[in-house]
Formats: structure tokens, C-alpha cells, sequence
């Protein structure tokens, strides 16, 4: 668990955040600006708040009124920026090893060889961090952060500077991180991809030094205020689905969505596996009778929760797939053509290849 309430001011800047979570990954998110960098170094304790309380597990280490202040060195905190910051005059191993020495006599959670196995460094080890990838250094920073045998992980848009490729490389080691270990993490990006791959379960939204959202990753989702407006199209809901079966033949994976059918791309995961899909609103098509003859594949019988205003030509229906919540952006004109209404039972149509890249393995604890 970790729990703030602070109020700083810096320069003509005033952060006044409140929030708390229990998640394995907690994702803070917003843009630019916005003070999500501030507020983590406040958790690390390299910022001093000028008033408000910190705590981390059942541990207080800051409180204005109280006169708690815990030293960042000793708030057992492991904290990974967006440049790597390893040391260049020694090689990997040696930069590893400098987090297990500042861990000093502290339990040894993250043994030496697990963590290098667990981030795939170990033909790194005697390399010059200058002949390394951008990639690479994260990786190492991360396993140094690691060896540091903290009680919390600090994320600080550790992908920013990556291009594309480096990004995919880094991503499943910080998805292993989280399923092996029990180190709860702060995750910050502006990026919604990466929030929604990592931080499934909880999200803070910051805008202008104050906590917009904070709440489940799929309410989160379900908002494109919250979005901003480049990432706005983006906004859907997360479904969780089990593999069925792999058609090879096709490219496609069947997936069990409730009892109900649903194709996507091929994925790597092996039968019985649990996923999370990302389905986005506008991705989402909607009609009275089951369509027949047509190309799309998922078809799934649904029925409606809510129907409602989105600007002035669009409408948002909320729509209930079993236990699960879909939306659909459609127009204005579709939804009176369709003449929708709370309760209606409708056929939520779905493109196979609108779903591309957006399937994850569904993670515990996340």
C-alpha cells in the first residue's frame, strides 16, 4: 500500500495531490508538466513537501505536522529515471553490484543471479556501459535498482527516451518483474499503451498538480477526459477472455469471452491462458438483428446499460457482454436509426484486425 496526501509549492507550480493503492502497479499518468515527476521524487524523499503525509506499507516517512521526516536513503526506495544514470567507468556487473552494497546488511530478496536472470543480463556482465543499447541500460538500471532490496520500485517513464524497438524489449521484463517478485512499483508514463500494458489494475490521472482520477485501470479507460486529447480515440474498456484454441492455418487465436467467441491475431500464449484485450469505443459496431455474411468475425450478443451524449454528433452506449462492460462510439444518427434503449439486446460487431497488437497475458496481482 501507498498513501499520500501533499500539498507543494515550486515556484509559480503548486502540486496538491491526495491518493492512495494497493495495487502491484500503480500508474501515474498525465502529461507533460503535469507534476507526476515532482510528486515521485516527494515519495523518494528527494523533494520535501511543504506540508501532508507519506507512507509506504505501515511505514510513515513524512509528516509536516508530526516532524517525520525519513532520509531518502533510508526510505528503502529503489528509483529508476528516464536516462539510465549508470556509472561509465564500470561495467555492468559492477554498476548491479553497487545497488546490493547500498543495501548494506537488508534482507537479500533479490539475490545477484535471479535478478540477472530475470532481466536476461547475464551476457552483459562484463561489458562497458558505453557499448550498451538504450535498452540495455534500462534493463541494468532496473537490476541495480533491484539489488538495492527496496520496498518500492519507482518508475519514472523509464521507456521515454527508447524508440519503438528498445520499448518492446523493455516491456516484458518489467511485466516479469512484477509477476515474480512482490515489489509493488509507481509507474509514470504519458503514454497510454505502456499504462495500459503495466498498470492493469490502478491508475492516477494528474493534471495541473492535482489528482484528476484515481481508480481502476478500467474506468480509467472508459473516460477520454482523462485521455487527453491526442489519445482520446483510444478510450474503450478492457475485456478479459481465456485461449480456447490457436488457428494456425488463419493467423488467429480463438478466445473464450464469457461462453462467447472471439478472434484475434495470433498470440504467442498457450491454451487455457488468461488475457486482457484493449477494445476501443470507436472499434466497436452495433446492430439489432446478428449480422450474416459479412467479414467480421466477433460478433457478441450483448445488451444495453446506458446510452449517452458524447459532443454533438456522437453517442456513447455502454453495453454488457456477461459480466463484462463494452462501449461502442457510434453517431447520433446510428443510435436513432438503431432506436436504442436501456435493456435492448444488440450485436456488439467487431473487427478481428481492430484488435491487433492489444492482447496481453492478464497478470495477478496487477
Amino acid at each position: 500500500m501507498i498513501s499520500l496526501n501533499v500539498t507543494h509549492q515550486q515556484g509559480d507550480f503548486m502540486l496538491r495531490c491526495r491518493f492512495a493503492s494497493d495495487a502491484r502497479i500503480t500508474g501515474l499518468f498525465g502529461p507533460s508538466g503535469a507534476g507526476k515527476s515532482t510528486l515521485l521524487r516527494i515519495i523518494a524523499g528527494l523533494i520535501e513537501p511543504g506540508e501532508g503525509r507519506v507512507d509506504i506499507g505501515d511505514r510513515c516517512v513524512f509528516d509536516q505536522s508530526r516532524g517525520i521526516r525519513v532520509a531518502a536513503h533510508r526510505r528503502r526506495i529503489g528509483y529508476v529515471f528516464q536516462q539510465a544514470r549508470l556509472f561509465a567507468h564500470l561495467n555492468v556487473a559492477h554498476n548491479l553490484r553497487y545497488g546490493a552494497w547500498f543495501a548494506g546488511r537488508r534482507r537479500r530478496r533479490a539475490h545477484f543471479d535471479q535478478v540477472v536472470d530475470m532481466l536476461d543480463i547475464g551476457t552483459l556482465l562484463g561489458r562497458r556501459v558505453a557499448g550498451l543499447s538504450g535498452g540495455e541500460q534500462q534493463r541494468i538500471a532496473i537490476g541495480r535498482a533491484l539489488l538495492s532490496e527496496p520496498d518500492l520500485l519507482l518508475l519514472d517513464e523509464p521507456l521515454a527516451s527508447l524508440d519503438a524497438a528498445r520499448k518492446a524489449e523493455v516491456l516484458p521484463y518489467i511485466e516479469r518483474l512484477s509477476r515474480d517478485t512482490e515489489l509493488p512499483i509507481v509507474f509514470v508514463s504519458h503514454q497510454l499503451d505502456e499504462m495500459l500494458r503495466l498498470a492493469r489494475r490502478h491508475v492516477v490521472a494528474i493534471r495541473d498538480g492535482r489528482v484528476a482520477f484515481s481508480g481502476p485501470t478500467a474506468e480509467f479507460l472508459a473516460r477520454p477526459d482523462l485521455l487527453g486529447a491526442r489519445q482520446a480515440r483510444e478510450a474503450g474498456v478492457l475485456l478479459q477472455a481465456r485461449i480456447d484454441h490457436h488457428l494456425g492455418p488463419h493467423g488467429l487465436t480463438r478466445l473464450d469471452c464469457d461462453g462467447q467467441p472471439l478472434y484475434v491475431p495470433q498470440l504467442m500464449q498457450a491454451a487455457g491462458d488468461r488475457v486482457t484485450l484493449h477494445v476501443r469505443a470507436r472499434d466497436v459496431m452495433l446492430a439489432r438483428e446478428r449480422p450474416v455474411e459479412i467479414s467480421a468475425l466477433n460478433l457478441l450478443a450483448a445488451r444495453v446499460e446506458a446510452v449517452q451524449a458524447d459532443g454533438d454528433y456522437a453517442v456513447e452506449v455502454v453495453l454488457r457482454v456477461g459480466d463484462q462492460r463494452l462501449d461502442a462510439r457510434i453517431t447520433r444518427r446510428s443510435a436513432d436509426a438503431l432506436d436504442l434503449a436501456v435493456g435492448q439486446p444488440v450485436h456488439a460487431v467487431i473487427k478481428s484486425l481492430a484488435l491487433a497488437e492489444q492482447a496481453w497475458e492478464r497478470l495477478a496481482g496487477l
